[in-house]
């Protein structure tokens, strides 16, 4: 088990169906293991808790999601790092959804909540079915980014009613804020010493080290003041009972109706837990390199979030935060995410009187600071710096979330996605191949006559062929043939093209047509298999003939000399 990313370590035979994160274990690593998963536990309570909060649900079903949702990925996922419990983005997207289906809290709330996480562990676990696991893929680093700095903005600004201890009606987050402004002169400054007090703490224990568990030392500090000073007999709201036991396992909510209006946030919180487990479970595979597998990861979340449904709590995500605080406290594998869950299972038994005397300015500046952790200036500075019309993508979608809703956000993300994509495809790089003072092949400007060498031109079509591109190939052949000294052979090497779809197909035979029509010999090179197949079948090979076929763009030159001398 490696203890340095330099150290390699294989993993567990890939044909094991379980434990993949948590086996081998060394006997020596125990103990570091359990202290990780105790700093896990430390830090991530509180954090749980105020994702609850943000959720709409009772306070108690933040600590149901480290408990059996937690264990259940630790057993069935691939990755030995990722941290499986509730999340700040889904609990967002979550409770924009229940708001207007049932009074937050509910039990009938909890019930839809259930249902909510059975639709989305339902349909992770069909995309492993499917093979459907390359959807991790679509959802580019550049929109979820944005995609969280939005949800950062809108969780903070929604906290800052309970900090103030005001009232701000207004869903979306710029009505909200106009609100709170507006209540301004009725500030309970009780609230705001809490918040404050509490805000001080964390950053305090920041400052001198991330192991210090600023979150959890804040939360005790503040149910110790609560009690000790009956902030409750002042004015201050705390947040009351919370039940103690486990969790009542039990039928969501279930109906065809409920299920239809509660479709469209389980796609949504479908894609942001396969788009951001992905990353951070490829992103610690990578650095310790270690085996990964998105299939059998899909499993995991998809059953630990069918457990989430049955144990009366809500849909539960990789964690980025948690997992690096796993990390950092020294955790190579699930044991810890084990004993994480064995805290939380004492707490749930023993420990849960003291929360009823908990602010809720306290945990509302617990949210904000999760919140505000989500806001990645940095991410976006680069993204300027390097890419700025990806930065505007990024930011587009940060407004989309701030301005119309995580559930329309998460569409404008996917949507942004998708057209980026488009937007690159549509545009590729094609290239006229030149050799080099040194003999070796380099790339120049496809412009109107360029040449590879008098009376050959050497063209690289930059990527797939298909319906929306395959214009860009007859401009660009149009303007080789039509332009400069005359040709005799048109060469176009396919290296970058992986498929071509039926409508560029029809393309091609007119591309065949036009340069036969300007006495030129059209040939191909670097052609891949599958793509000499698809070109089969179209009929382009037998037009083109069986000798207009070359390996590489050398041997197609070599082919051209002899037909000169």
């Amino acid at each position: 088990m490696p203890d340095s990313p330099g150290r390699r370590w294989r993993g567990p035979p890939r044909a094991w169906p379980v434990l993949q994160g948590v086996l081998p274990i060394e006997r020596s690593r125990v103990p570091a293991e359990v202290l990780a998963g105790l700093t896990l536990a430390a830090v991530g309570i509180p954090a749980v808790l105020g994702y609850a909060k943000i959720a709409g649900m009772p306070l108690v079903t933040g600590l149901y999601t480290m408990l059996l949702p937690m264990a259940v990925y630790a057993v069935l996922g691939s990755s030995r790092h990722l941290v499986v419990a509730a999340d700040s983005a889904t609990a967002a997207i979550l409770a924009a959804a229940l708001t207007g289906l049932a009074a937050a809290g509910s039990e009938r709330y909890v019930r839809l909540a259930g249902l909510a996480a059975l639709l989305t562990g339902a349909m992770l676990l069909a995309a492993r079915l499917a093979r459907l696991a390359f959807l991790a893929n679509f959802l580019s680093r550049t929109v979820l980014v944005g995609f969280l700095t939005g949800v950062g903005i809108q969780v903070a600004a929604g906290q800052l009613p309970d900090m103030l201890g005001v009232t701000a009606a207004g869903g979306q987050t710029l009505p909200k804020l106009v609100n709170t402004v507006r209540a301004l002169p009725h500030v309970r400054w009780a609230d705001v010493a809490v918040s404050i007090g509490v805000i001080l703490v964390v950053v305090v224990a920041r400052l001198s080290t991330r192991r210090v568990p600023g979150l959890l030392i804040a939360v005790i500090t503040a149910i110790i003041v609560s009690w000790a000073a009956d902030l409750a007999g002042h004015g201050v709201a705390v947040a009351g009972p919370i039940p103690r036991g486990l969790p009542s396992l039990g039928l969501p909510a279930l109906g065809w109706h409920d299920a239809g209006a509660l479709l469209g946030v389980a796609v949504a919180m479908f894609v942001v837990i396969l788009a951001q487990s992905a990353a951070t479970s490829r992103a610690y595979s990578a650095k310790y390199e270690e085996p990964f597998s998105e299939a059998t990861d899909l499993v995991g979340l998809g059953a630990a979030n069918a457990v989430a449904a049955f144990s009366g709590t809500f849909v539960v995500n990789g964690s980025p935060t948690k997992t690096q605080i796993a990390d950092s406290a020294g955790s190579r594998g699930q044991l810890s995410q084990l004993a994480a869950s064995a805290v939380v299972l004492i707490v749930l038994v023993l420990l849960t009187g003291p929360l009823a005397y908990l602010p809720d300015a306290a945990l509302a500046a617990v949210v904000f600071l999760i919140a505000v952790e989500l806001v990645d200036v940095k991410g976006m500075r680069h993204i300027l710096a390097t890419r700025k019309h990806e930065f505007a993508v990024a930011l587009l979608t940060t407004a989309a979330v701030v301005v119309l809703g995580v559930e329309y956000g998460i569409v404008v993300a996917i949507i942004a996605s998708i057209v980026d994509h488009l937007r690159h495809s549509y545009n590729p790089l094609n290239c006229v191949l030149v050799k080099s003072p040194e003999g070796h092949w380099q790339p120049g400007p496809a412009g109107p006559g360029a040449r590879t060498e008098a009376g050959l031109v050497v063209y690289r079509f930059g990527t797939s062929l298909y319906y929306a591109n395959a214009s860009r190939l007859v401009e660009d052949v149009a303007a080789l043939v039509g332009h400069g000294a005359p040709l005799r052979w048109l060469v176009i090497d396919c290296a970058a093209i992986g498929d071509v779809d039926y409508t560029a197909s029809t393309v091609l035979v007119k591309v065949v047509e036009h340069v036969r029509q300007h006495h030129v010999h059209l040939v191909l090179s670097s052609v891949l298999g599958p793509v000499r197949h698809q070109l089969d079948r179209y009929g382009i090979s037998k037009a083109l003939g069986q000798d207009a076929y070359f390996d590489t763009p050398g041997q197609a030159l070599e082919a051209f000399h002899s037909t000169m001398r």
